[in-house]
């Protein structure tokens, strides 16, 4: 199924600043559908992720039954030739698993139309998104998280496609569990039918944007703890006065106290004199 449907995907800047629509290339979005093929390659896919690693014995290589448990006649029970036969516990298995490929070739055209359809259908549903540039310096998780939740699919499962192999975009979103970066040269038609929405590099589909003014959430952070900061020292300013005066108010209640135990002492000190020049007498 194809149609001659022109494709428009919304753009967005790293850090998650909306731009202007990008047109998609009409080479490869040109609405093409084809649900065999997408089956065919998907289930490919999975086949080829199985190891085969499945194996059982046949009864010569169990271990033991050499011997033949009893003899052959005249015991009244049936004839036994070994303890290893498949009906007996611990015997062998017949016709078990065995360590195979479970590989399936799909040629290459087919793959290439599988993997188109796949992104039609994303492109049909408008879950294409183009991103200017990935230019990451050093490995940020925070960065990326940043501009998913930006772009309001942090609930989603989203697929980032890079513009060649980026180790530092990748390394970004491997501890996201929703997120997952590969190239574009790389991706599959199982990995775009995963996603709820892809996020392709510019570069990546021929397109060349020039940088924008950048808006992000993270500078109008920093304003909003530089102006936290700075409320909280003009209140420490003005409360240090405040401080002060209850300081000197705690420090003149104490001397009163002070002076107040010493008339008292010095009250008390005559009369115990007194009593006792009375008791000499």
């Amino acid at each position: 199924m194809a149609d001659n449907t022109t494709f428009q995907a919304a753009a967005y800047t790293a850090q998650g600043t909306a731009r202007d629509a990008v047109p998609l290339p009409t080479a490869l979005f040109d609405g093409t559908i084809n649900m065999p093929v997408m089956h065919q390659a998907v289930k490919a896919y999975l086949a080829n992720q199985r190891q085969g690693n499945a194996s059982t014995k046949i009864r010569k290589y169990v271990t033991g039954g050499n011997q033949k448990p009893w003899k052959q006649k005249g015991t009244g029970r049936a004839r036994q030739g070994s303890t290893r036969a498949p009906h007996w516990v611990g015997g062998g298995t017949v016709f078990g698993p065995l360590p195979r490929s479970y590989a399936q070739y799909v040629p290459r055209q087919v793959r290439a139309l599988a993997r188109k359809s796949a992104l039609n259908a994303r492109a049909r549903e408008d879950a294409i998104v183009v991103i200017d540039r990935f230019d990451y310096d050093a490995p940020k998780t925070q960065r990326l998280q940043s501009l998913v939740e930006r772009l309001g699919v942090a609930d989603q499962k989203v697929l980032i496609l890079t513009d060649g192999a980026k180790p530092n975009v990748f390394l970004s979103g491997r501890n996201l569990p929703t997120v997952h970066v590969m190239p574009y040269g790389d991706v599959s038609t199982y990995h775009i039918l995963w996603s709820d929405v892809v996020l392709i590099e510019a570069g990546a589909i021929g397109q060349t944007l020039e940088p924008v003014e950048e808006r992000s959430e993270e500078r109008g952070e920093g304003r909003t703890a530089a102006s936290a900061k700075a409320k909280s020292a003009t209140t420490s300013k003005k409360a240090a006065p405040a401080k002060k005066a209850a300081a000197k108010k705690t420090t003149a209640k104490a001397a009163k106290k002070s002076t107040a135990t010493a008339k008292k002492s010095a009250k008390r000190a005559p009369a115990k004199s007194a009593a006792k020049k009375k008791k000499g007498k």
